[in-house]
């Protein structure tokens, strides 16, 4: 029996809009018409103003701050069941809270399995996301997960640069394996800054373990808040005596003052994604678009395609 294909659409979250725009540009589909009512106290309320009944529908949204985002992201969600969309994909480029995922003090939540809960609960059929904080994050799940690898975009681009001693290095013990998968690709050595922390966006020390002397350093992370570990590490690494150091982020949280701290930093650059829009531009950030892989996976998704290949690193 051969397979059905109901039609898409795609529908953008007031948080990503911009990403949103890129992706279904590059899926070749504009974005469904939506749009949010706020009442004088500031509660909102989004509104399909198209039919989705029967529909494999792609809800855009990631959930960084404001929590409205993800508050906005649950309503989409509940009103696309209510309408009678056929497939609910919720896409969320950066899954906030997800840093949260156990307890490590006594009587605190797990944010990230409470959000994973409550995205099920709304009526979402399958979740597609990017470089979780924790991969095992899928496990909370108890629908498909699609995650998506960065590695795609940032491993070209750092071959672009032709850096002649490549050394990749990781800002904390936590990043050690995603620094190593990093460095596969270019069979580079790793070196892992071993830090401890007084609280937390709190450094108490750091160390390196592994020589950094004439290499030109990539520090490999998933998220940038406050920039404060990237910017000791890139700092304890050019003081050690490495040529360069820049670093690697998928999820620009860039929170406080981290923008001051970039610009005032030993990095050269810091390379980013859209995942979470730029709240000011930066002489010293980058940014990669993920609009192409997303596009791609939507189209994987609806056609009963392969996630997988798209894991492959050119």
């Amino acid at each position: 029996m051969p397979l059905q294909f109901n039609p898409v659409k795609l529908f953008a979250g007031s948080g990503t809009t911009v990403l949103a725009e890129k992706i279904a540009d590059a899926y070749g589909k504009g974005l469904g018409d939506l749009t949010v009512s706020r009442f004088s106290d500031g509660e909102f309320q989004p509104h399909f103003n198209e039919s989705v009944r029967g529909c494999d529908i792609f809800l855009i949204q990631s959930t960084n701050p404001p929590t409205e985002n993800l508050m906005e992201l649950l309503l989409m969600t509940d009103a696309s069941k209510r309408a009678s969309a056929h497939y609910i994909t919720v896409v969320i480029p950066y899954f906030g809270f997800a840093r949260q995922d156990r307890k490590d003090k006594p009587r605190v939540a797990i944010g990230a399995k409470l959000i994973a809960n409550l995205i099920t609960a709304a009526g979402a059929h399958r979740i597609m996301t990017m470089d979780l904080h924790a991969a095992q994050i899928q496990g909370f799940f108890d629908i498909p997960v699609d995650h998506l690898d960065a590695s795609v975009i940032f491993v070209p681009y750092i071959k672009s640069l032709n850096l002649p001693n490549l050394t990749i290095a990781s800002p904390d013990m936590g990043g050690s394996y995603r620094a190593r998968t990093f460095a596969k690709y270019f069979n580079a050595e790793v070196v892992i800054c071993d830090k401890r922390r007084k609280r937390a966006n709190e450094i108490e020390s750091m160390s390196i373990i592994g020589d950094v002397t004439g290499q030109d350093i990539v520090l490999i992370d998933d998220i940038c808040d406050t920039a404060g570990t990237l910017s000791k590490a890139a700092s304890l690494i050019m003081e050690n005596g490495a040529n360069s150091v820049r670093a690697v982020c998928t999820h620009a949280v860039l929170s406080g003052k981290a923008y001051e701290t970039i610009e005032n930093s030993v990095l050269s650059e810091l390379i980013v994604t859209d995942t979470i829009p730029l709240k000011q531009e930066s002489s010293k950030i980058k940014v990669l678009s993920t609009a192409d892989l997303f596009a791609k996976a939507i189209a994987n998704v609806n056609e009963h395609g392969s996630i997988s290949d798209l894991f492959k690193v050119e």
